[in-house]
């Protein structure tokens, strides 16, 4: 059984473990479908650091004997309408955790705690593109980006 567990505050997550225990976490199981640490730490800061704006959530699922064996990331993005009002921006399982459904729980359990629609964005080549199409996520749109680098 996968416990679950809630942070809604940095204070609470620095008292469970820690914000660079998390970005690390993410980092690694994330591979090459993630992103660079210190991007990560600014949208777990965005979720849970409490400036005016920002907002959101972390979940993490551990195994019965307390280790982490997933972890989510949820920010509010303050929309609502013609953007969904949370983008789930990363979620990750421990690679040797893989196929156990832990993914799919974590992630119905943030669908359920945001408070209206959620949005993601994934690679088409990334496997869990399955996982979050069995969830219900549909592709509305292609992204583009304009990078002013």
């Amino acid at each position: 059984m996968l416990e679950i567990r809630e942070f809604e505050t940095m204070g609470a997550l620095q008292q469970a473990m820690g914000q660079d225990e998390l970005v690390d976490f993410l980092h690694t199981h994330l591979g090459r479908f993630g992103d660079d640490k210190a991007s990560i730490s600014r949208c777990v800061d965005y979720a849970v650091g409490g400036k005016s704006g920002t907002g959101g959530f972390i979940l993490t699922g551990h195994e019965p004997d307390g280790r982490m064996v997933g972890a989510l990331v949820m920010n509010e993005t303050g929309m609502k309408g013609y953007i969904p009002e949370n983008i789930l921006v990363y979620v990750a399982v421990d690679a040797s955790c893989r196929g156990k459904g832990y993914g799919g729980t974590i992630c119905r359990h943030a669908m359920e705690k945001a408070d209206g629609d959620v949005k993601l964005h994934v690679e088409y080549d990334n496997p869990a593109k399955r996982l979050y199409e069995r969830l219900g996520f549909t592709n509305k749109y292609a992204e583009m980006r304009w990078n002013a680098d």
